[in-house]
């Protein structure tokens, strides 16, 4: 579960007076981690900042000179610490012969540095001494266990405030956190470890964020009855591929087709297209009449300016808008009247650009923020979303969202989104509610990606066709 920096306060202002504290627990459980990351006999550099982080820190430091692990503070502003479990830790600390260091000398050449330096606390860019000390930890050739995440990470957006960490390791405290798993905290983070501190999810109430892992949601696909037919498993309608881009449409429709469809109509918008798909001659090329009379349908991948999404809107059946049919509606306010009066549920699936149109601003704002922008788009256009992207964010119109863990860099090719959104139609097909018909969608399309990288077909050079079939093999497999 995904909590934010205001949930996370209030369960520490509501157990503040637990035994042993919290600061306590999270000191022992990183000086734990952190006795594990380093040789034996390595100097653990402890990096103190001034607020909690930095509590933490100094209790990282006692605990592990009690363990007889060699531990050197880094006391960066030399503030006080104000907790008072930081305070007996610090004294502590000494007691035990700790060393105590204001200035990074160089001939200092530790094993592990532990960032405490800012932690949930960060909220703008890092300035000074703090600023100077992320350098010197990301250049000094350490490993890093950041505490609670990166210092320079905004802990509910991902987005680097300025300089950050880069961390071959987090442990993170309580629950786990959205900056972790999407935006620069993604790739800031290293690996993530979760201390809940004796505390149990029922402690947090109902979460509004989860994560989304292969594993978790494979089995979400009901299984095929021995009698079932093609119309059990719906049709299937792709409109797009507009003169030079029918590529994008048939990828849609041949994903779509893969992913368990029982018919796939396409409408190529190209008038001079081919008759038929060789490539995958079970997909039916008909007219755009056909192809909106079908179960679910898919509007927008290379449909250009196109009056067949303005006949897809007004349907009383299940709608997934990719591409340029996004555009459309970001550039029209009477397609966005008609959007928005829609009772059947509506998918929406924008890369941060065309989010950036819907929502009438720029891509570096939508990525600043891209979980609240996700649930904007939501709520906006009562809508399922999935802002694309690492970490890829689905919001949904009750509040809700789920980022994904799935997929790889091999990702960032063309039609891999024409993939998605025909994946994401073949879900609504064979009868999954449009919220867990993304969440699905999304999570096999990235877990596809991540079983061709581990076969040795990418992340150079893989395409939208390798993933197409890898989930067809996922979701047949017993493994």
């Amino acid at each position: 579960m995904l909590r934010s920096t205001a949930e996370l306060r209030a369960v520490e202002e509501r157990f503040g007076n637990v035994t042993p504290p919290l600061m306590e627990r999270a000191g022992q459980a990183a000086a734990d981690l952190a006795s594990t990351l380093a040789p034996e006999d390595a100097t653990i550099f402890v990096a103190a900042g001034p607020g909690n982080n930095g509590g933490d820190a100094w209790v990282v430091a006692a605990r592990l000179a009690a363990a007889s692990r060699r531990a050197v503070v880094f006391d960066v502003l030399g503030t006080p610490p104000r907790a008072p479990e930081a305070v007996a830790a610090k004294a502590s600390f000494i007691a035990q012969g700790g060393v105590v260091l204001r200035e990074w000398t160089t001939h200092l050449r530790p094993a592990l540095v532990v960032d405490g330096l800012l932690g949930i606390g960060g909220s703008r860019p890092p300035e000074g001494a703090l600023a100077a000390t992320i350098e010197r930890i990301n250049t000094c050739g350490a490993s890093v266990l950041a505490l609670d995440l990166p210092s320079g990470i905004d802990a509910d957006t991902g987005r680097r405030l300025g300089l950050a960490v880069r961390a071959d390791d987090t442990i993170t405290f309580l629950a786990l956190k959205p900056g972790l798993y999407t935006g620069e905290g993604l790739v800031l983070r290293g690996r993530v470890h979760l201390a809940s501190l004796g505390l149990a999810p029922a402690d947090f109430g109902l979460p509004r964020g989860t994560l989304l892992a292969w594993n978790d949601v494979r089995d979400g696909l009901p299984p095929r009855e021995t009698n079932a037919h093609k119309g059990t498993h719906g049709t299937l309608g792709i409109v797009g591929g507009a003169p030079g881009m029918t590529g994008a449409a048939i990828l849609a429709a041949r994903a779509g087709l893969h992913a368990g469809a029982g018919k796939v109509i396409v409408a190529l918008l190209d008038e001079d297209a081919p008759a038929y798909d060789p490539g995958a001659p079970e997909l039916m090329l008909r007219e755009l009449k056909d192809a909106i009379e079908a179960d679910v349908i898919v509007a927008g991948p290379g449909a250009g300016n196109s009056a067949g999404i303005a006949m897809a809107l007004p349907l009383s059946k299940p709608l997934v808008l990719d591409a340029d049919a996004l555009n459309e509606v970001a550039h029209s306010d009477a397609l966005r009247r008609v959007l928005l009066a829609r009772a059947a549920p509506t998918i929406l699936t924008p890369h941060p650009g065309e989010a950036a149109r819907l929502l009438s601003t720029d891509t570096k704002s939508i990525q600043a923020d891209r979980v609240g922008c996700a649930l904007r788009l939501a709520s906006t256009f009562k809508a399922h979303v999935v802002l694309k992207g690492a970490g890829s964010v689905v919001a949904h119109p009750d509040g809700t969202y789920a980022i994904n863990t799935t997929g790889n860099p091999g990702l960032a090719s063309g039609g891999t989104g024409d993939a998605l959104a025909g994946m994401i139609g073949a879900m609504l097909c064979q009868g999954l509610a449009a919220a867990r018909a993304l969440e699905f969608a999304v999570c096999l399309h990235g877990a596809a990606a991540d079983a061709c990288v581990a076969r040795g077909v990418g992340p150079v050079g893989l395409t939208a066709s390798d993933v197409i079939l890898s989930a067809r093999a996922l979701l047949n497999s017993k493994d």
